[in-house]
């Protein structure tokens, strides 16, 4: 799930099935035979027989889906993943182990970004260790392609329509991101090093491992300290997660010309969303940046119903191509943790959708 984006794994089956729905536009043929064309004068329903041809269908097409918006807030304290004085990497510099084993309790492995962190011999390295914050917003999607397949059976006629059912099956990749700044309380650690009575290099410096003689060494002996400062956080965030949904209803089929039929549908439908939420931020406090990203994995069930229509085109003897419309509004997902929570809107979601249809 992690490898590429979703939308990007889906592209090739996607372009598959467009240039088969549009291989479907062959010149015009007999329309499907109907064997219980009906009764015009009766009002009553009438079960097909179970030899009539042409009674069930399987169908196979792309989607896109519209009208799908989410949430974001994040509210609490987090830590910060971009740093790691532990290992001498700061957010505007790093004092690290050289090649010599830092031997003599200097090193040359170091760096640093600004003039500012230079106070005679003082050179003082920041790294934010937590931030807090409370905000969030709401972003909308764009247009989403997806994957469908639905199987169906008629059962009854009524005068010249068929009456029956159909399950479908969709597949649908979703990924909306935000991008905000918020205001921010930000913990800082200080960590000041003793340059001795070297020269110090003009800032940005980044010396190297090698630790020769000609490089500039520095006392690897820090004393640190620990500050809160007012801050923002800017970034993003974003929902990258797979929809899959099930329906199952009735159909109310009408052949409107020898070629051209009409199928109208409605019912429950259930799904699974799964995927990730994922944040990339740049916390700033006192003129220093710090990076802070990851995700969270989360599965959440919805549910709701469906309504759609469907205009299929009869071809040749045993195909059709397929339009169609659906309207599913379904309950809303969150993928949440650690005070950061990712809600997608699924409440008005709509489906256009394109195939080929086979009647058996």
């Amino acid at each position: 799930m992690h490898n590429l984006p979703t939308r990007v794994r889906f592209r090739t089956i996607l372009g598959w099935c467009w240039l088969v729905a549009l291989a479907g536009f062959a010149p015009a043929v007999s329309a499907q035979p109907d064997s219980f064309g009906g009764n015009p004068d009766s009002y009553a329903f009438l079960r097909i027989p179970s030899n009539d041809d042409w009674t069930r269908h399987f169908r196979i097409g792309a989607v896109v889906g519209m009208n799908i918006s989410a949430n974001f807030s994040r509210s609490g304290t987090f830590t910060i993943s971009g740093n790691n004085p532990a290992s001498g990497i700061f957010d505007d510099g790093y004092v690290r182990t050289d090649n010599t084993g830092d031997a003599g309790g200097q090193t040359a492995y170091w760096g640093y970004n600004s003039a500012s962190q230079l106070n005679g011999s003082a050179l003082t390295m920041h790294a934010a260790s937590s931030f807090s914050t409370t905000g969030g917003g709401k972003e909308d999607g764009g247009a989403f392609p997806g994957f469908e397949m639905a199987y169906g059976d008629n059962l009854w006629y009524w005068k010249h329509a068929r009456v029956g059912w159909e399950l479908g099956l969709g597949f649908l990749p979703i990924n909306i991101t935000e991008n905000s700044t918020l205001p921010a309380s930000v913990n800082q650690l200080s960590y000041t090093f003793n340059t001795g009575g070297i020269i110090v290099p003009g800032a940005p410096y980044q010396g190297l491992p090698t630790g020769g003689p000609f490089e500039s060494t520095i006392s690897t002996n820090f004393s640190s300290s620990a500050s809160s400062a007012n801050g923002i956080v800017s970034g993003t965030q974003s929902l990258d997660v797979m929809l899959y949904t099930l329906r199952l209803g009735p159909t109310f089929y009408w052949d409107l010309s020898d070629h051209l039929s009409l199928s109208l549908g409605a019912g429950p439908a259930v799904g699974i969303v799964s995927g990730d939420y994922k944040y990339g931020e740049i916390i700033t406090a006192g003129g220093v940046s710090a990076l802070n990203s990851g995700r969270i994995g989360g599965t959440d069930l919805v549910y709701g119903g469906y309504v759609n229509a469907t205009v299929l085109c009869h071809v040749v003897d045993n195909g059709d191509i397929y339009a169609g419309v659906q309207f599913m509004p379904m309950s809303n997902a969150t993928i949440s943790g650690g005070g950061r929570m990712g809600r997608l809107n699924l409440g008005g979601q709509v489906y256009f959708s394109v195939g080929i249809n086979w009647p058996f």
